[in-house]
């Protein structure tokens, strides 16, 4: 599988999502395979940060597919939170991956809290490693408040009931091309395909 980069998710959404925003930089989206195309299982994301359970993750997929790897760990930055969730964003609500109970617990938790104090980020960290040992790291955010109720069909996560700065609708109310243009997730991957792109390059 050479000229193969491996996305550490087993996230369709997420994988389209990362194929769209490299295509932007001149990388083939057929180069960029996730996780579960190659039955590679998830390792325990055991890291502080976001930076480090990225890294974790493609680390692991370099050791079992022998490819470049890229991955990233975004989190949920809630300023009346004390910046939780964080790196448990995914899990919030106690398991892994269940994007209805993780919105629902958030906006109960919530439930009180004015408008002006419902500000949040959504946090990326994006990672590529190499065979060889290389590693890089890019970081990406996008300021935005918090809704009182998910709005939109579109995205993931907690897309629904994110409002970007100077946006009206929520993530999941834009476009997949919108949302790529100003997303933390967008902005990181835009850093990293430079390297990705040299590490497919002939």
């Amino acid at each position: 599988m050479t000229g193969t980069v491996v996305l550490a998710t087993h996230n369709a959404h997420k994988v389209a999502e990362v194929r769209a925003i490299l295509a932007e930089a001149g990388l083939d989206p057929r180069c960029l395979v996730g996780a579960a195309d190659l039955g590679v299982a998830p390792p325990v994301e055991d890291g502080l940060t976001s930076a480090d359970n990225a890294l974790i993750k493609a680390r692991a997929l370099v050791a079992a597919t022998g490819l470049a790897a890229v991955a990233d760990d975004s989190g949920l930055v809630v300023d009346v939170l004390g910046g939780a969730p964080g790196i448990f964003s995914a899990r919030w609500c106690g398991h892994h991956g269940d994007d209805e109970a993780n919105l629902r617990l958030l906006l109960d938790q919530l439930a009180d809290v004015p408008d002006p104090h419902r500000t949040a980020r959504f946090r990326c960290a994006a990672v590529l490693v190499t065979p060889d040992g290389a590693e890089v790291v890019e970081h990406g955010d996008l300021a935005s408040t918090l809704t009182t109720a998910p709005r939109g069909a579109n995205g993931f996560g907690y897309d629904p009931v994110l409002v970007p700065d100077g946006e009206r609708r929520t993530c999941a109310e834009l476009s997949a091309t919108e949302k790529n243009a100003r997303s933390h997730r967008g902005t990181a991957f835009r850093a990293l395909a430079p390297a990705v792109v040299a590490v497919l390059s002939p």
